[in-house]
């Protein structure tokens, strides 16, 4: 090499160096949105909708990281797993779901590895939000006992895919006994219990600076027209739960005035702003 390349080479590692540093915790707690891909759903018939009641029957899938000033959390780890793509740079499929890139690489493309995620979430353990949960098995699981138990019974659930979250068994894991569990202990990242669309399923409560009050929904709805025409899906685990679920969401959502966020509203999930971008 000669001693000109040499010299570049040297004026190259710092900018080489800042591009690799870990972004340094934020003062107030960030959300990143995550394009995890979208379903394509075969038949809405099931979520008691004709297609021609639907602005589309397409759903998204999205993923989420919360970082806080105490730590970082990710919140549902989408559909399709990276084992499925092919260093192709195609999309990559897993029964009905499409995605377009691996969620480690959005990741870090934000600056950010699994291994500097301190927990990991879950709204339920249906197979297109836990595509990418082995990548977390460092993290400290935050579950409810009922979805443990299914994840790991035998058999497990047919609506789930146990390969692709099999490495949570060994993970560090808290059972959240109560009905709001606190991550961070400041009231800004709350995960609170509505049973029904599976028997431990949760939502996700946020409480940002700028942006304000926040709802991540999980399962609890997949269409806001379901939500409009007060639709409950006939493959509930309990229908009542999901019902008083929802009755008590829509109480808080009233009594907050929290933005309710339908994680596969397909339409709104468009118009949301996608890592890097973050809301704050």
């Amino acid at each position: 090499m000669s001693r000109h390349l040499f010299l570049a080479a040297l004026l190259l590692l710092p900018s080489l160096h800042a591009q690799s540093k870990k972004p340094p915790a934020p003062r107030t707690p960030r959300l990143f949105v995550f394009d995890c891909g979208s379903l394509d759903i075969p038949d809405t018939s099931p979520y008691q909708l004709k297609k021609e009641e639907l602005a589309t029957s397409r759903m998204s899938v999205a993923c989420f990281l919360i970082a806080h000033p105490k730590g970082n959390m990710i919140w549902d780890a989408g559909a399709v797993p990276e084992s499925a793509f092919k260093n192709d740079g195609k999309a990559a499929m897993l029964r009905y779901a499409t995605a377009q890139k691996p969620f480690r690489a959005q990741l870090a493309e934000v600056g950010y590895s699994p291994s500097d995620i301190q927990y990991l979430a879950l709204s339920h353990f249906h197979w297109d939000h836990v595509g990418n949960a082995n990548l977390f098995a460092g993290a400290t699981w935050l579950v409810r006992k009922p979805d443990y138990d299914v994840m790991f019974g035998n058999p497990p659930s047919p609506r789930t895919q146990p390969e692709n979250y099999s490495a949570l068994k060994s993970a560090k894991t808290v059972y959240i006994a109560t009905e709001d569990h606190d991550v961070f202990g400041d009231g800004t990242v709350v995960i609170k219990s509505s049973p029904g669309h599976s028997p431990g399923h949760q939502v996700l409560y946020l409480k940002l600076a700028k942006t304000g009050q926040v709802v991540l929904s999980g399962d609890i709805y997949h269409y806001p027209e379901e939500r409009k025409l007060n639709k409950i899906p006939t493959t509930e685990f309990d229908a009542r739960q999901t019902t008083a679920s929802r009755a008590s969401l829509e109480a808080f959502l009233k009594k907050t005035g929290a933005q309710l966020w339908i994680q596969h509203d397909y339409t709104a999930d468009a118009k949301l702003k996608k890592a890097p971008q973050f809301y704050e």
